[in-house]
């Protein structure tokens, strides 16, 4: 009996103190000096802690989900399509056709066509027309005022130097003011000095002389460089027919 005492006796029981120390080295992670069985359960209720989510204050909202890229996009894309403002109509072909032609060719070429008219004689060629005060070409005169009448489009045969001096027909400008179609005539004399050219165009920027078209004696139709009316005391006039206004 008594040695069976003496062996219970033996038996290591943990104290109170010890029962503590154990469970404070569990819940703070040291483990490592526990038994197995305590450390296995130390590391589970830890495991357990982390990951119980964190509940929100009662003023806190759960921030709203981010919408995945493609979605943005489409999102986008409603918004435009819906707000879109609507594209501007294309002219027509007939219209653009329209638009050219107008800018090429001018509503105020009347002009243009004194000049077109005034090269049927095949000016400075050789086959213009020579210069005859009694003969016709195409129903005009073929002098200088037979030729300007025909450029001009008036009547046949054509009026003489004279009568396109009349308000009928032109009516007095300043040299300065000359432009394509115009007229530099002399009106006075008789009818072996009196003369008319059709003025194209200034041939220097000083305005020192002009391109003209004219038929002059003993050569017929010409197109050269002139200076006639450019000299304070010449007798020849700018004139500006009266269906180029």
């Amino acid at each position: 009996m008594k040695g069976k005492q003496s062996k219970r006796s033996r038996v290591l029981r943990p104290g109170p103190w010890a029962t503590v120390t154990l469970t404070g080295l569990a819940v703070f992670g040291v483990t490592a000096a526990v038994p197995t069985t305590l450390q296995h359960a130390s590391t589970e209720n830890v495991a357990a802690v982390q990951t119980v989510p964190q509940q929100r204050t009662a003023g806190q909202q759960a921030a709203p989900r981010r919408a995945a890229p493609q979605e943005q996009v489409r999102a986008q894309a409603e918004v435009l399509k819906e707000f879109k403002a609507p594209a501007k109509a294309e002219p027509s072909t007939k219209t653009k056709t329209k638009t050219k032609k107008l800018a090429a060719e001018p509503v105020s070429d009347e002009r243009s066509k004194v000049i077109k008219r005034a090269e049927t004689w095949h000016p400075h060629s050789d086959e213009r027309v020579p210069y005859s005060q009694t003969s016709t070409h195409n129903g005009y005169r073929t002098d200088c005022s037979g030729f300007v009448s025909m450029a001009l489009g008036l009547p046949e045969p054509g009026t003489n130097t004279v009568g396109l001096t009349s308000s009928r027909y032109t009516e007095r400008i300043e040299m300065s003011e000359l432009k394509k179609g115009d007229l530099v005539m002399d009106a006075l004399g008789s009818n072996t000095t009196r003369h008319v050219v059709i003025f194209e165009k200034w041939a220097d920027k000083e305005h020192s002389s002009y391109w003209a078209y004219e038929q002059r004696g003993r050569y017929g139709t010409d197109h050269r460089t002139l200076d006639y009316g450019l000299s304070s005391d010449d007798e020849y006039k700018a004139y500006r027919p009266t269906s180029l206004k």
